[in-house]
């Protein structure tokens, strides 16, 4: 009777915990073209019933890139469903400009051993014949799977290292700025109370500059106000897929000049992150900012001698 008892109860947890998807994820994923061709693959999942959202994070080549992602779990099934996943085909060049649409299916496996979750990227219909399959197999890490871990991924997600990024000849513009100081009391008080965060030092050809400054993720609400050499030249402007856009003249009294970004809020999706981009007209720097309520991110100007 104990016995019976004992398989009866462990069939229960076994059961229990098959039936749900949340956790860390990781392994890789393989389109039978070589390793060469392999995406180092992390999954970080909640579940509500049979809703699942999370954060899909891979490595492919020398690219990382970071996206959220919805999808389904049927408990009777066990199979899971994310949907909508922009897989970089793995054709590529090393500038990854060629995306396959492409959903995950997947099995889960559970057992007290160790949980898997097997299955492959599968292309949409328009794709099929252009993008491969991607197979793979997934293993639940349990130390880095506890809840309050995947709430906050969820919660602090961004996309620091996403692979778009306007190109020289991109024009559309929602703000232009003027190189002239103005008065902000609020903005200026808090820029002072809040730490100088350095995120680059950059050395420039030319002492005119043009710079635009884009929202580096998922366009989420962030608003910015920029500083030149410690002096506010622009306040709340919203960050987006348009630039805010500005050209500066350096102060060639100074040794090195500053440009800094004040975070007028978080968004909706902590921290305020921006991709600057700086041209001196032989170049362009590619600059990710990232500001809070506490920090200011500033990039430092040297002008070669």
């Amino acid at each position: 009777m104990k016995k019976l008892c004992f398989i009866f109860l462990l069939v229960i947890s076994v059961r229990s915990y098959s039936q749900n998807a949340a956790g860390y994820w990781y392994g890789v994923a393989n389109t039978g073209s070589g390793a060469a061709n392999n995406y180092l693959v992390e999954l970080i999942l909640k579940q509500s019933g049979a809703n699942v959202q999370g954060v899909i994070n891979y490595y492919f080549k020398n690219t990382f890139r970071s996206f959220k992602t919805t999808g389904y779990y049927n408990t009777t099934s066990r199979q899971l469903q994310l949907l909508n996943i922009p897989v970089t085909f793995f054709g590529s060049t090393s500038s990854m400009e060629v995306d396959c649409p492409m959903d995950l299916i997947a099995q889960l496996r559970a057992a007290r051993a160790g949980s898997n979750l097997l299955g492959s990227f599968v292309s949409k219909d328009a794709y099929k014949n252009t993008c491969p399959e991607i197979l793979f197999d997934f293993k639940l890490n349990k130390d880095a799977g506890n809840q309050d871990s995947i709430l906050k991924a969820l919660r602090e997600f961004k996309e620091t290292y996403q692979v778009w990024t306007p190109s020289a000849t991109d024009t559309a513009i929602t703000a232009t700025i003027i190189q002239r100081p103005i008065v902000n009391y609020v903005v200026i008080n808090q820029y002072k109370e809040r730490e100088k965060d350095i995120a680059k030092e950059i050395t420039v050809d030319s002492d005119s500059l043009v710079v635009d400054f884009y929202d580096n993720g998922e366009i989420d609400g962030d608003s910015i106000s920029i500083f030149f050499n410690d002096r506010l030249l622009a306040s709340s402007q919203k960050l987006s897929t348009r630039s805010v856009h500005l050209k500066i003249g350096l102060d060639t009294t100074k040794e090195i000049n500053e440009l800094t970004m004040f975070a007028d809020n978080l968004g909706s999706i902590p921290p305020n992150t921006a991709l600057m981009l700086v041209g001196d007209g032989k170049k362009r720097y590619e600059v990710r900012m990232s500001s809070t309520l506490n920090k200011n991110a500033t990039l430092r100007i040297r002008r070669k001698k």
